[in-house]
């Protein structure tokens, strides 16, 4: 129990220290767009987890792509966590992105303490020539009882408009 509670400690200072990183980083390029994920329900393993995503990105304007996926969490992932939406800001070299830019895959640090309701922070890089940027707007919005910290990717691809 008290291994348990010091890598609890632990994690919650990653989240603190990954979170403050995050916060106060500055993408790289143009803003072109914003995208929400719906992230699955599951249970955490010791080793990581993976959870299916369903997302649709708002391109500045009235354009619109859905993407579906995963994100996976490596390292401690211990518990269950209901679903939880992510939003991000999607940061580009240029303004000109062609439909189908954010697929691929994409990488970066996470960390997340949660007890009840809580929160995360996840900025990645990645998609089209690894030269997309998404930077958190909006953390999620998860229950449960887990605590998560390792290095966090998501893989998208196109899913057919609806």
């Amino acid at each position: 129990m008290k291994t348990f509670r010091l890598t609890a400690g632990a994690a919650v200072a990653a989240a603190t220290i990954a979170f403050a990183g995050a916060a106060n980083a500055a993408p790289h390029g143009v803003r072109v767009g914003e995208l929400t994920c719906n992230v699955a329900s599951g249970w955490g393993f010791v080793f990581g987890s993976s959870k299916d995503l369903h997302c649709t990105y708002h391109g500045n304007g009235r354009h619109y792509e859905r993407y579906s996926g995963s994100i996976s969490k490596f390292g401690v992932d211990i518990g269950y966590t209901e679903g939880g939406v992510l939003v991000w800001g999607v940061f580009a070299p240029t303004s000109d992105m062609r439909k189908g830019a954010l697929a691929g895959d994409y990488v970066g640090a996470s960390a997340q303490a949660n007890v009840g309701i809580g929160a995360g922070a996840n900025a990645l890089v990645g998609g089209f020539d690894k030269s997309i940027t998404l930077q958190p707007l909006s953390l999620e919005g998860s229950k449960g009882l887990n605590v998560a910290a390792g290095i966090g990717s998501i893989s998208l691809r196109p899913a057919p408009n609806s």
